[in-house]
């Protein structure tokens, strides 16, 4: 079968005033036409470089790309934006910024048709059939605003494919999305994707992306490491490097008790890899604040809380407590106002019917001056989007965060989130999954009472997303917080002390995950 996609000895680095960074370190890949290929590895090894490679929006450092016969490396001007507008389908993970506030579902997916010249009433049929495919035709003459997240990312989805591209790639394109809904949009890729004959890549970290895959790439620290293939049932094979590279999965590694130095002999036809010695990490507990909740106090109340966008009803008749020394998700599926209620909590929003009331307060009796007092002193909220400062670096972004809060405070929540050695990298320069963990890092230095985050572990691999929620729940009780997340992910969920389900009827927190 046609090779589509060739890169060989891929480097892509990014040079600054901190050094150089190597994104891509020798990255070896062939893609065959029509072929579904899912791209797995951690935060910042690489994955999102490649699709912006592929994508014509980055080029590489060194080595070669090639798409359909065409060295990337070598067009420029018009042949690039043909290449971007005729070939290309590309699903950002910042699907939000594909999508122009004004115009609504249905407009936002016929758009490219209309650029390349097609037919209106052929544009508009071929908007709606996606928009059925992904369950949102009853949404078509909604705008991006009126829209969930999750909703906004499958509209972003259906634009990207609906001039039917030879190459399709995609960075998380189910990222905020609960597990039935990100299933049909699998779903969706898949069959898109084949009946158009369409070459797929998508970077994922979520495992069920697998199922439409006839093969799983393995990437860490800018090279393939491992892959599995449909045909061989995904049985994982470890890809051996130029001059008997290998890269082991980290878990075998823990397991095996090899930190930073193993020996390696031939026995018979295996090689066995063992420890020399064997290192602790001393994890340092988590400082506590000097101005929290007791565990088990109340830090926050709904009752009868709904909340409505002009006609359409988000949820209604909401009771519930968030105690502190606690941490409750709010899970639900894509619509059902998870988002909302964060924003309801942080006071952002006020509820349309009902109360909120924090520490004690009702917001109803505070004026915008005293919300946004009480969440620069007691309340932090970690949005979807990081909406980090891209050239200060990770220990100046929380650092200013604490000065404009007026806190004496440390940036040992950026080591507690692994990301000790990226200190003092600009935040630009890091993986949006690394971003991730600086946003939720910037919220904890505060020591805040209550603490809101919207989908923390959406961009995350599952070791990180595990890290984030044992640090959420060890945090929720060493400092008497009370942490409330939305979310998706089961990872998440399991560590949860609380779970508040929105959806049909009107739901209240249960006592355990």
């Amino acid at each position: 079968m046609t090779i589509a996609v060739e890169t060989h000895d891929l480097f892509r680095i990014y040079a600054g005033a901190e050094g150089n960074a190597a994104a891509l370190q020798g990255l070896t890949l062939s893609v065959r036409e029509r072929e579904i290929v899912v791209v797995f590895g951690p935060s910042g090894s690489g994955k999102s470089t490649l699709l912006r490679i592929l994508a014509g929006l980055d080029q590489p450092s060194a080595g070669t790309v090639e798409v359909f016969g065409t060295d990337l490396r070598r067009i420029g001007g018009r042949r690039l934006r043909d290449y971007r507008s005729y070939t290309l389908g590309y699903a950002d993970q910042h699907y939000n910024r594909a999508l122009e506030p004004e115009l609504t579902a249905r407009e936002l997916v016929a758009l490219r048709l209309g650029l390349l010249g097609e037919a209106k009433d052929e544009r508009l049929r071929r908007a709606d059939e996606l928009l059925e495919r992904v369950d949102l035709a009853d949404k078509r003459d909604s705008r991006p605003d009126e829209l969930s997240g999750g909703q906004q990312q499958r509209v972003a989805l259906c634009a990207a494919l609906a001039h039917r591209p030879r190459l399709f790639v995609a960075d998380e394109p189910t990222g905020e999305l609960d597990a039935v809904n990100a299933q049909r949009v699998y779903d969706t890729i898949g069959d898109l994707a084949r009946d158009a004959g369409a070459t797929t890549v998508i970077v994922s970290h979520d495992p069920e992306s697998a199922s439409i895959a006839d093969r799983v790439i393995h990437v860490r620290d800018g090279r393939v490491s491992a892959e599995t293939a449909r045909e061989t049932g995904h049985d994982e094979e470890i890809v051996v490097g130029h001059g008997g590279w290998i890269r082991l999965p980290e878990e075998f590694l823990r397991r095996a008790g090899i930190a930073t130095r193993a020996a390696a002999e031939l026995d018979e036809e295996r090689i066995v890899v063992t420890a020399t010695g064997r290192e602790s990490v001393e994890r340092r507990p988590a400082p506590r604040s000097v101005a929290t909740a007791d565990e088990g106090d109340v830090v926050a109340e709904l009752h009868g809380v709904g909340h409505r966008y002009g006609s359409t009803r988000v949820f209604s008749g909401l009771d519930g407590r968030f105690d502190g020394g606690r941490l409750t998700v709010v899970t639900g599926p894509s619509g059902s106002g998870k988002t909302t209620l964060l924003h309801v909590l942080a006071g952002i929003h006020p509820p349309s019917e009902g109360e909120v009331v924090v520490l004690g307060e009702p917001l109803s009796g505070l004026d915008a001056d005293a919300r946004a007092a009480l969440r620069r002193t007691r309340v932090a909220l970690v949005g979807q989007g990081t909406d980090l400062i891209p050239f200060l670096s990770a220990r100046e972004n929380v650092e200013l965060s604490l000065a404009l809060r007026g806190i004496d405070g440390s940036v040992d929540a950026l080591e507690e989130l692994g990301l000790g050695e990226l200190l003092d990298q600009r935040v630009a320069r890091l993986s949006t999954g690394e971003r991730q963990r600086v946003a939720i890092a910037r919220a904890l230095a505060a020591r805040p009472v209550l603490l809101l985050a919207d989908e923390p572990t959406a961009r995350l691999d599952e070791a990180n997303a595990r890290a984030v929620g044992a640090l959420f729940a060890e945090l929720a009780r060493s400092t008497g917080a009370a942490i409330v997340c939305a979310t998706h992910d089961p990872v998440l969920v399991e560590q949860a002390d609380a779970e508040l389900a929105l959806g049909a009827g009107v739901p209240a927190p249960s006592t355990s995950p």
